[in-house]
């Protein structure tokens, strides 16, 4: 009868090999960030734990460095993968229903239900606590419809400005410039950048006159 001696020590190449499995590279529109695994598979049901299992049932691209193909907004992304990594909900300057939608998409369930009771919350303090910013964005009419329609953020269209005409080779009228007045309720604490695009307030004022509206 023999004895065989099995050394429990796994050599560096193998440490080396399974501490590089446990890293993921994502590519998250056009950006990427770097994890883990373990990060990843904190919400089993996410879609971010379903995607890196050996057995994915997800269809998912990879590019040519080999990070998985996410095509979704990356800096909404950021507060959802920070979640995931130690609980906490950092929005460092980004919407809740922007993080919400991508809570939504990754199926995030706790990080939803979080970003829900905030805005709750958010919704619920008096008004005094509130103001409404205006931006005033030039666009010309064939690009019209894409902006308004592509709005995020807690962003709305308020009042639409005509400008001035231009003619061109194909006929009058082909690039009429506008300006579209949007709005975004923030806290009263949203920071001064914010609070100097009131300006553009006085800007849709002025173009209600002229107009006649």
């Amino acid at each position: 009868m023999s004895t065989v001696f099995i050394n429990s020590r796994k050599s560096p190449n193998v440490l080396k090999k399974q501490g590089t499995d446990q890293w993921v590279k994502l590519n998250v529109g056009g950006t990427y960030f770097l994890t883990t695994k373990t990060t990843l598979s904190r919400d089993p049901n996410s879609f971010l734990s379903r995607l890196i299992q050996e057995d994915c049932d997800l269809i998912s691209d990879r590019d040519e460095t080999g990070a998985y193909l996410i095509d979704r907004d990356p800096k909404y992304f950021a507060p959802v993968l920070n979640y995931l990594r130690h609980g906490k909900l950092v929005l460092d300057g980004v919407s809740e229903e922007g993080v919400l939608e991508e809570a939504e998409f990754y199926n995030v369930t706790q990080l939803i239900a979080l970003l829900k009771e905030c805005i709750s919350h958010r919704d619920q303090r008096p008004y005094a606590d509130k103001k409404r910013v205006y931006r005033v964005l030039q666009c010309r009419e064939q690009e019209l419809t894409q902006m308004i329609s592509t709005l995020s953020d807690g962003w709305r269209f308020e009042q639409l400005i005509t400008v001035g005409m231009q003619y061109s080779n194909y006929g009058p009228f082909e690039n009429n410039e506008f300006l579209c007045v949007v709005s975004k309720e923030c806290g009263s604490t949203a920071g001064r950048e914010l609070e100097l695009n009131d300006r553009a307030k006085v800007l849709q004022q002025k173009g209600s006159r002229i107009l006649g509206i």
